[in-house]
């Protein structure tokens, strides 16, 4: 088995009396997105943190590549890394590619390696202007290409969509899949969770600096045991008519199927000769997360009230 890319074992941190992360395990491998979610002060930002060796744990282990972030001697395993913090700041007198001109010598890139990035990211007819005249998006697209200088090989991305409009945030995940094909490992941190599904490998929620769940879409939808929305069509209202699926019908006349049931349930209507449209729909990330932190929510209640 290949060493993972990011390992944290057992990971707390502490900030005076307040517990940031709280017994934190991640395995993270090579090629692997990891959406992490999780509401304001949940702990994201300080795990990005740890990761980066910009703070250090105070219990637990953390190594990122082979090597323990934080270690002084860690420096050049920190020139494959690439990071977008959630408030991107930048010189403001400085042009575009001034600014990545910079950050790319600092990782012994070359100019001609920051045009290219101004360029993928779709900035490069502003590269000439300064920076305080660039929009809150032209802004966000200048911290993507600062992140992806070098091919990173590992990339932690906080709220890397805020700002940016539907086509550029199209682009920005065609950006993570292309460095997801050639092995680079991605954490992304994101409020925004439509759009998200399909560019991830697994999901880590986290709440109170605790994990909630972890794992593929899949496993949390199935863990979490959602129902599945099946909207058939031409059936004419006959739904309730049917003993095997009148249980199953909800209030917008649409079918409300658990997971166990939905195969059974597909070939019931298949069999119907007036069916001529169906919508199947699983539960979405955005679901499985308000699930999860439900559930957190309802078991501290019942222990306040115990």
């Amino acid at each position: 088995m290949k060493t993972p890319v990011v390992s944290l074992e057992n990971v707390s941190k502490n900030y005076k009396s307040l517990q940031a992360l709280s017994s934190i395990n991640l395995q993270l491998a090579q090629g692997e997105v990891l959406g992490l979610f999780g509401h304001n002060g949940a702990g994201k930002t300080t795990m990005m943190k740890l990761i980066l060796g910009v703070i250090s744990a105070d219990a637990g282990d953390v190594t990122v590549m082979g090597m323990q972030p934080d270690n002084k001697s860690a420096w050049h395993m920190r020139a494959k890394m690439g990071y977008l913090p959630e408030n991107v700041m930048f010189y403001e007198q400085l042009t575009g590619l001034e600014v990545l001109t910079y950050f790319a010598r600092l990782k012994g890139q070359s100019k001609s390696h920051a045009k290219a990035l101004l360029e993928q990211v779709g900035i490069a007819h502003a590269m000439g202007r300064q920076v305080k005249t660039y929009s809150k998006g032209m802004r966000q697209r200048l911290g993507l290409a600062q992140a992806f200088i070098g091919e990173p090989k590992l990339l932690l991305l906080d709220e890397p969509t805020v700002g940016l409009d539907p086509n550029a945030t199209a682009e920005f995940y065609s950006s993570v899949d292309q460095l997801k094909t050639q092995g680079t490992s991605v954490v992304l941190c994101s409020h925004v969770l439509p759009g998200v599904e399909q560019h991830i490998d697994r999901a880590m929620i986290i709440s109170g600096g605790k994990t909630l769940a972890l794992g593929t879409i899949a496993e949390l939808r199935a863990a979490a045991n959602l129902p599945t929305q099946i909207k058939p069509q031409g059936l004419n209202g006959a739904l309730l008519e049917d003993s095997m699926l009148k249980s199953y019908v909800n209030s917008a006349g649409h079918l409300t199927v658990p997971e166990q049931d939905k195969l059974k349930v597909l070939r019931h209507l298949l069999a119907d000769e007036s069916l001529n449209d169906i919508a199947v729909e699983s539960a979405n990330l955005e679901q499985v997360y308000q699930y999860y932190l439900a559930k957190t929510e309802q078991t501290k209640n019942t222990k306040a009230e115990a």
